[in-house]
C-alpha cells in the first residue's frame, strides 16, 4: 500500500469512527464534577459533550445546591442513578459516584473536574500570610481531589479516555489578587502532567484547561474579579471574553479521537491573552 493510500485509509477510518464533528463523542460516557449553575464552566463542557453524542453523569455538592442543578441534569438527560451528591470533603462520596458509574455504565471515557476552594480569609490575603490549615484545605479540595478522581477513573477507562481539570493563567504568572489559588493551580497543572505520563500507556489522556476569566460563582470569590475581566477583554488579541460554550467545545474536541495524541497540555482558551507579556 502506498503512503498516500495508507493516509487516505487512516482518515476514512477516523472519520467513520468519530462520525464527524457532530458525533465525535457518540457512545462515550462522561462524568462532570463541579456544576453549580447554568453559568458554570463545567456546565458548558457538559453541554458540549452531550451535543457531540456523549452520555453525561453529573454531581451536586449538597441538597441546597441540588435545587440549582436538578433542571440542568434534566436538560442534559442525566440518568437519575448518575445524578449524585459529591462533596470531596465527605469521606466515601467520590468513591460512591464511581461505584454508581461502574454499576450503571460499566465504563468511563471522559472525566471533568471543576472543583476549587480556599477559605475567604486566605484567598483575599497575601500568600505570605496564608494559614497552614487554609493552604492544606485549598490543596486538598482543588488539587488532590483530581488525583483521587484519576485513580478511581483509571480502572473504568478500559479503552482509554480523557481527564480534564480547570486551571487559570494565575498558575503560570503572578496575577494580582489571585493570591493563594496561584500556587494551588500550579500544583494542579503539574499533577496533571504527571498523571498524563503515568496513565498515557493505558490510552488515558490528561489536560488542565485554562480559560480566560468568566463570571462564575467560583470566580465571585476572587477579590475585584471584574477588573481581571476588564483587563482580559482589553488586552487579549481577540478583544473578547471567553464563554462557557467556548470552553466546552474546545474541551469536547480534546476528549475526541481527533485529539488522540494530545496529552499533558495546558489548553489556554482565553482569546490569546496568555501570549501577551
Amino acid at each position: 500500500m502506498s503512503q498516500l493510500n495508507a493516509t487516505e485509509e487512516f482518515f476514512r477510518d477516523l472519520a467513520e469512527k468519530v462520525k464527524g464533528p457532530g458525533g465525535a463523542l457518540e457512545g462515550k460516557k462522561a462524568l462532570v464534577l463541579g456544576i453549580a449553575n447554568d453559568q458554570s464552566i463545567a456546565y458548558g463542557c457538559a453541554l458540549a459533550f452531550r451535543a457531540m453524542g456523549a452520555s453525561v453523569a453529573m454531581t451536586y455538592v449538597n441538597e441546597k445546591s441540588k435545587q440549582y442543578t436538578q433542571a440542568l441534569a434534566d436538560h442534559l438527560g442525566v440518568d437519575p442513578a448518575l445524578y449524585l451528591p459529591c462533596d470531596v470533603r465527605v469521606p466515601g462520596q467520590l468513591e460512591a459516584v464511581f461505584e454508581a458509574i461502574e454499576k450503571t455504565w460499566g465504563q468511563l471515557d471522559i472525566g471533568l473536574h471543576s472543583i476549587a476552594f480556599a477559605p475567604r480569609e486566605d484567598l483575599h490575603g497575601r500568600v505570605t500570610d496564608c494559614s497552614r490549615d487554609g493552604f492544606l484545605m485549598a490543596m486538598d479540595i482543588s488539587c488532590h481531589s483530581f488525583i483521587r478522581m484519576a485513580k478511581l477513573a483509571e480502572p473504568l477507562m478500559k479503552d482509554g479516555g480523557a481527564l480534564f481539570t480547570m486551571s487559570y493563567y494565575g498558575a503560570e504568572k503572578v496575577v494580582d489578587r489571585y493570591n493563594l489559588m496561584g500556587p494551588v493551580k500550579a500544583a494542579l497543572e503539574a499533577s496533571a502532567r504527571y498523571l498524563a505520563a503515568e496513565l498515557g500507556p493505558k490510552g488515558i489522556r490528561v489536560h488542565p484547561i485554562s480559560p480566560g476569566p468568566i463570571r462564575t460563582r467560583a470566580a465571585s470569590g476572587i477579590d475585584r474579579f471584574d477588573e481581571l475581566m476588564e483587563i482580559a477583554a482589553t488586552r487579549a488579541p481577540s478583544r473578547m471574553l471567553v464563554s462557557i460554550e467556548d470552553v466546552g467545545m474546545a474541551t469536547a474536541f480534546l476528549a475526541s479521537d481527533y485529539a488522540r495524541l494530545i496529552t499533558g497540555e495546558t489548553m489556554h482558551i482565553d482569546g490569546g491573552y496568555h501570549i501577551i507579556g
